[in-house]
């Protein structure tokens, strides 16, 4: 498998050869967070290193749909979706929340958690095990649903 980052810049290179404003734009901007990045760890981007700059783009842009739509401006919002589905598929395969729920529902049995004091424990021991396949909004979500809190 090429390394990501190089195949973000043969991506960028497709895009403008279609002429695809939108995706050219989106992946110049994610090439300049990576070696944003690469400055600021002092060495070559890793895939770990990757995973999270997407996961950062893509966790912005949803922020920003959302801000967009509470103020009424649903071409901003469509914008921002587009840019984050253009990200997103650089991350690996998302674990479906049903997938998420039943690991969450299996740790608050075995560790006997309930109530707002195991969120904690819930979120330390489930959001490793799907890094970078699962957003960790959602899953704090499910375990409050889980934990009852």
């Amino acid at each position: 498998m090429a390394i990501p980052q190089e195949r973000v810049q043969e991506d960028l290179k497709l895009a403008m050869k279609a002429r695809d404003a939108e995706r050219t734009s989106t992946l110049r901007m994610l090439l300049s967070e990576l070696k944003n990045e690469r400055i600021k760890l002092g060495h070559e981007v890793g895939e770990e290193e990757f995973l999270v700059v997407v996961q950062r783009g893509v966790k912005q842009r949803n922020d920003s749909v959302e801000q967009y739509r509470k103020g009424g401006r649903e071409d901003l919002a469509g914008k921002e979706e587009r840019e984050a589905a253009v990200l997103a598929s650089y991350l690996p395969e998302q674990v479906s929340p049903a997938e998420v729920r039943a690991a969450v529902e299996e740790l608050v049995r075995a560790e006997g958690l309930s109530g707002p004091s195991g969120l904690g424990k819930v979120m330390q021991a489930v959001l490793p095990r799907f890094k970078g396949r699962f957003d960790g909004k959602t899953l704090q979500q499910i375990a409050r649903e889980v934990l009852g809190s």
